[in-house]
């Protein structure tokens, strides 16, 4: 059964920092890239940060550039999302997403999204 679960989320202070993770389990997790998405309410859902399967290529959207930071440890299976300096308008549901390409078709997986608000 695959799974994806993402922990992390919470209440924090504009400037401040917090760290997601995400747990997979019932698939070949190193061979997968990971993503983050972050939905807003009201706004649609967002690529955030990516990484390859190997970790060594990763991607931000602007907004978080210099700020979040990606990560995966292969060993146990997780990824990570280190971010800095939040600010509110950071505040949203941030989504795990496994995927995999094989050809003309791919296998992607999503977690149930963990919730934090930066907010004084």
């Amino acid at each position: 059964q695959v799974q994806l679960v993402e922990s992390g989320g919470g209440l924090v202070q504009p400037g401040g920092s917090l760290r997601l993770s995400c747990a997979a389990s019932g698939f070949t997790f190193s061979s997968y890239a990971m993503r983050w998405y972050r939905q807003a309410p009201g706004k649609e859902r967002e690529l955030v940060a990516r990484i390859t399967s190997t970790g060594d290529i990763t991607n931000y959207v602007d907004s978080v550039k210099g700020r979040f930071t990606i990560s995966r440890d292969n060993a146990k299976n997780t990824v990570h999302l280190q971010m800095i300096s939040l600010k509110p308008e950071d505040t949203a549901v941030y989504y795990c997403n496994a995927l995999l390409y094989r050809g003309s078709s791919y296998d992607t997986f999503w977690g149930q999204g963990t919730q934090f608000t930066v907010s004084s």
